[in-house]
């Protein structure tokens, strides 16, 4: 759900549609995002190892890291970071690790 486009909106809270030039992220994939507000942002994978972490760039600016790691059977563990001006968008992250998990979990 982290790594492929289609799944964004469903998780992102400020993530309202995706077109890039690849299904699924990965280094140099570039592409647009619909925020909330209707604004269309271009976007590049700047960093990505598959089904393990993934940085981007918005609008040129370095943007979130995305980590991904399994703790077990049916259990992963999913973090993000921000550079640290952006530190009060942790808040619309929470919110976004919350629809991961109900989506993850078929709540």
């Amino acid at each position: 759900m982290l790594a492929e486009f289609r799944h964004w909106p469903a998780w992102g809270p400020t993530v309202r549609d995706v077109e890039a030039d690849a299904p699924v992220v990965a280094p140099g994939v570039r592409g647009r995002v619909r925020t909330l507000l209707g604004l269309w942002l271009p976007f590049e994978i700047t960093a990505a190892e598959p089904e393990r972490s993934w940085e981007w760039r918005v609008a040129g600016v370095p943007a979130t890291g995305h980590e991904i790691s399994a703790l077990g059977p049916g259990r992963t563990r999913v973090a993000f970071s921000v550079p640290a001006l952006a530190a009060p968008y942790l808040l619309v992250l929470r919110l976004g690790l919350a629809r991961l998990r109900r989506l993850a979990e078929g709540v």
